[in-house]
Parts: C-alpha cells; structure tokens; sequence
C-alpha cells in the first residue's frame, strides 16, 4: 500500500501571520526530491507566485538536516536520503482574499496552494493533513470549515484530515476561528455554510433559500458521480466582494449587510447581489471544476495555462447565475431583468468591447484582464459579462430558431455528457461543434461574430422575440449601474467623459473614456481633480455640479499632474445612452408568452 504524503500545518505566530507547515514523504526520490509550490490558483487565472510568502525553509531525515537546494523561484531539491524526508517551512499568511491565506489572532483561513508543496513526480499519491490549532487560550472556541474528508478528526474540529491526491488537496480551503454554521441536505447530499465575520443573519432563511438555489441548478445537469459534500464558506466583513470556485466547496466573501436580518422576508437588492454570486460558484462545480478547457487537464500550475474558452466557463457561468435565482423563484422577472439591463450596461459603457474579442480576453486573461490599469475600459472587455451576453444571445436564438425544440440548456446538457463525469478535458473548438451538432444549425457566421468578433450584439431582436423590451438612456450619475428606467428630471444631460473616484484624500480622475470630453481636453489618468468653472471640484459633487452645464458648454477645469497645477479648457458634451433598462411587454401573443417563460422558467 502507497504510503500517503504527510503533511502538518499550525499557526505557529498568529501575530506575525506565520504557519509552519511539514511535509514528511515516506519514500522520497532516490535522485533527491524536488518539491514545489504553485505559481496561481485555478479560478484566478494571474501568476501569483505563492513561493514568495515562503519566510524559512529546511529539510531534515531521521532529525538530520539535509542539504536543501533551491532550483528556481518555486522549486527546492533535497539531496538524496534513503529514509523518509521531511521539509519544513514557515509562511507569511496576509492575505485577505478568497486566493490567499490569511492568519492573525482570530483566525485562520489558507488556500492549499499557498501552503502546500507538491511533491514533484509523486502528485498522484494520497495526502493526509493534520490541522492544528494556535495556543489552546486563542482558538478555545474556534471551530474548523473545510470541505476536506475527514480521517479522525471530529466534525468542524481540527485533527487529521485527508485528500485523494495533491490536486485534491490543495482544492480544498480551510477556515478555522468563531463560526456560525448551517446545515442543510440538497437531494440527499449534505451542504452547510460557515460565515465568519460579525454577522447577524436568519440562518434558517439562508439555508432554505441556498437549498431552493442549489436543487435548481442539479436540475440542469444533474448530480455529479462525486458530489457528496458541498460547503459555502463565507467571511462578512463591513464590505467586500468576491468568491473562488472550487469541487466541493466556494469560498466568498460579501459585506454583513447583504445577508437576510432575522425577521425579514424582502429580497433586497445586497442580498440578491450575494444569491447571485453563491450561484455563481455553485455552477462552477459543474462548469469549470469538473467540465474544464482541455489545457487544464491536469492543471500546469508552474506557469501560465492559454486557453480562448474563458468566456464559456466565466461567462455561461455569469449568465446562468442570476437565471437560476429567477427560475428558483428567489426572485421576480422583473427583478431579474433589472440585473440583465445592468450587465448589458457594464459592456455598453466600456469601448473595449470594440477593440477585444471575448475569445482573445480569455486569452489574455493573464497579462490583461487580471492586471487592469486607467485604460481598461478602452482597450479590454469582460469575458465574464459579454461572455454571459453572447450565451444569452445563443440561448434565445436557439429558442427562436428551432422553435423552442432546442436551448442552451440542452447545449451545456450534451456538453457535460461529453466533458464533464469523463475527466477529459474541452477542446477549443468543442462548445461551438457541439452547439451546431445539437441544434441543426448553422452558428459558424454566430460564433465568428460574437466570439471572435468585436461587433454589437442582436439582443435588441431576440429579447422583442421573447416579449422583453430593451432600452437604452443616458446615465443619471455615477451610482447608476443600470437597469431601471428613470424619468428625465433625474438625468444629468452632460458627462466629462471620465471617472472620478477618492484616492489618499483626493479625488482623481481614475479612467478616461476615449474621445470624450476629458480626453480631448488633455486630462490624464491620475489627474487630481481640483475646480471646474471655479468651483471645487471632487467626485462627490461631480454629478451635482454638471446638471447646471448643457451640451457644448466650455469651461475651465483645473487639476494637479503631480506637483503641477494645470489648467486646462474642457468642452461639455452630452451623455451617451450607454445605460441600459429591460421590461416586460404586456399582452403578447401565446407564442411569445410561451417562449418567455420556457426561457425564464425553465
């Protein structure tokens, strides 16, 4: 029987956010094993080099140093021993977000990749890891949340826990401190929820409404053969917002207030936002976790893993995330038609989606999307939300043309067949080969234009087909993401073409949209705002102050450039109707009524 790789890993120094962890290998390599530690982490597609965190490293046999060589930026090689090897090392562990680990006084969170060294040409081997706690007086009431299988250590309690292999293992994060936890079975299979952070929430209306999402998800691709387990880890600080797919659980994090109060029964638009991104992770577990690019099977986590289907499994994942919470009954039509109009409005406002492909995002997603400056807005588009624009599109287009016979649903169905319990990987062209295999139709001119193309999208037609509206305004300030129709004593009627946000104390203008206003007046990104017509300007009182200018209107703007005042002429122009809202149209035909719910419905 295979001896399984040991691993140990304590909280050494809370206070200096150091973990110790040991490695011990039973039967190391004869030639002097290399060891290893991920350079990113799947779900976040940029090189992090994790081995930077690495504070101490040594190796010892039979409690015997042995020499420890390091072989690159992520790499160490042990000189040859014939007795079992283990490999010590102390981590920094400041990092907050659902990628990193994270250590101090109250608790505890870590990522495997950013902890555990894999040990080279020995990967496939089972793993075993013992989680131990702080001193006993700062973790007496802490409790652990993992997703991992347990090998003798009580539920939520530190002990010894174990993984099928190093894959495995580093695709499980662990949350240990003060947790509130809930429980509850989604067609049979235990799911819980583990909130850290102060929050007071109705912990049986979250379950219920996290178990109505969850059974309606399996409804579209059923169970998976090995889904027998599924946690939401989730940390509430006062704001905040993201999350990180993986097998058997997601790791999130949302601002306290987005959760339901005790008492209440109102799906406000915070908590809709965090139904939104559960699902999103949730749909992972199928879409991407298990049915993947076939450039990551098996991940290649040393260096950067190119793949152009990006926007299938960010993007049909972000266009199924919300339908789901409609279809679940979580939330009204209307509801959801106001979070569509706000995606199509984050694409309209960005002239990047003129200049980027969504397959070329993807692509790119290592030295662009992930690495965003002032011009991002200009030069890249969201494989994330056009890419949930473009499976929207497919969806009704499918709808219309084989009359309703044939959906995206039935597209991803066939795709999981083929992709997803198989392990095999997609290949780059399998979306699109299995999309006109299922529908009978010929989406090679859809495909080109929209994937590979950086023209506007048909939604306008297709939405008018399943008895939706779309409307375009001009956008009434900063705050407004979309969505909602105003009335126009609410709208500014100029813009200046340029973003201000609040940084050290002062506004700047933090992005500058090609051939507007600002741009053509000279200003550049990180400009400190400073008067406008001789009034102070700040981006508090940006939208205030331009509703007393109309079109054409020329004005003197002043900024700082570093040290340097400069003042500049700005001509005031009006506002693009870049902002888009959605609505039902009454007293349509039976055919389109059908449609309609067949597609919000299911």
């Amino acid at each position: 029987m295979t001896e399984p790789h040991r691993y140990r890993i304590e909280p050494i120094d809370p206070a200096a956010h150091l973990f110790e962890v040991r490695l011990t290998v039973a039967e190391p390599d004869s030639k002097g094993q290399v060891f290893a530690m991920p350079a990113w982490i799947p779900g976040s597609y940029m090189i992090r080099d994790y081995a930077r965190n690495v504070v101490a490293i040594r190796a010892e046999s039979d409690g015997l140093a042995i020499e420890l060589s390091k072989l690159d930026k992520s790499r160490w090689r042990a000189e040859p021993v014939q007795r079992p090897l283990t490999l010590i090392a102390e981590i920094y562990a400041y990092d907050p977000s659902v990628r990193g680990a994270h250590l101090d006084t109250t608790h505890a969170y870590f990522n495997g990749p950013c902890v555990f060294f894999a040990v080279v040409g020995k990967e496939d081997q089972p793993c075993e890891i013992e989680i131990l706690p702080p001193d006993e007086a700062m973790a007496s009431d802490w409790r652990v949340a993992t997703s991992m299988r347990r090998k003798g250590a009580e539920p939520y309690s530190f002990g010894t826990y174990e993984a099928s292999d190093y894959a495995e293992l580093i695709d499980h994060p662990v949350e240990a401190g003060q947790l509130l936890i809930g429980e509850f079975e989604v067609n049979g299979i235990p799911h819980g929820i583990a909130i850290r952070g102060q929050a007071r929430v109705d912990m049986g209306r979250l379950c219920h409404d996290l178990q109505t999402l969850c059974e309606q998800q399996m409804t579209l691709l059923g169970v998976p053969g090995d889904m027998d387990r599924y946690l939401f880890l989730l940390h509430v600080p006062g704001s905040g917002y993201g999350g990180l797919e993986h097998r058997w659980s997601s790791s999130l994090v949302c601002a306290r207030d987005s959760l339901p109060p005790r008492g209440g029964d109102e799906v406000h638009d915070a908590y809709r936002t965090f139904l939104g991104l559960a699902s999103h992770e949730y749909f992972h577990a199928w879409n991407v976790k298990r049915m993947k690019p076939e450039v990551f099977v098996p991940y290649a986590l040393s260096e950067e893993s190119y793949t152009g289907l990006l926007w299938v499994f960010e993007g049909v994942t972000s266009y199924y995330d919300d339908l789901a919470l409609v279809r679940s009954g979580l939330i009204t039509e209307r509801s959801y038609l106001e979070l569509l109009g706000q995606t199509i409005t984050r694409v309209a406002r960005g002239t990047g989606r003129l200049r980027q492909s969504v397959e070329d995002s993807s692509f790119d997603a290592w030295t662009k999307f992930y690495k965003q400056d002032a011009n991002a807005s200009n030069a890249i588009v969201s494989y994330y939300a056009k890419g949930s624009l473009i499976a929207l599109a497919l969806d009704l287009k499918l709808r219309s043309e084989t009359e309703a016979r044939i959906s995206l649903d039935d597209i991803m169905t066939e795709c999981w067949k083929r992709w997803g319990e198989s392990g095999c990987g997609m290949p780059e062209n399998g979306f699109e080969s299995v999309a006109a295999e299922v529908s009978g139709l010929d989406l090679d001119d859809f495909f080109d234009a929209t994937v590979r193309g950086t023209g506007e999208l048909p939604l306008q037609s297709l939405l008018h087909a399943h008895g939706v509206e779309f409307n375009m305004r001009a956008s009434r300030g900063g705050n407004d993401k979309g969505g909602r129709n105003v009335s126009a004593s609410k709208q500014r009627d100029v813009w200046l073409g340029a973003k201000l946000s609040d940084k050290d104390g002062t506004s700047v203008f933090a992005s500058i949209a090609n051939g507007g206003p600002a741009e053509l007046a000279g200003v550049a990104p990180g400009d400190k705002a400073v008067a406008l017509d001789g009034l102070m300007l700040t981006s508090a009182n940006v939208d205030k102050r331009l509703r007393a200018y109309r079109d054409g209107d020329e004005l003197e703007l002043v900024v700082f450039r570093g040290d340097e005042l400069v003042t500049t002429s700005i001509q005031i122009a009006a506002s693009p109707e870049d902002t888009c809202y959605l609505e039902l149209t009454e007293d349509v035909e039976l055919d389109v009524e059908t449609r309609r719910m067949s597609w919000l419905h299911g």
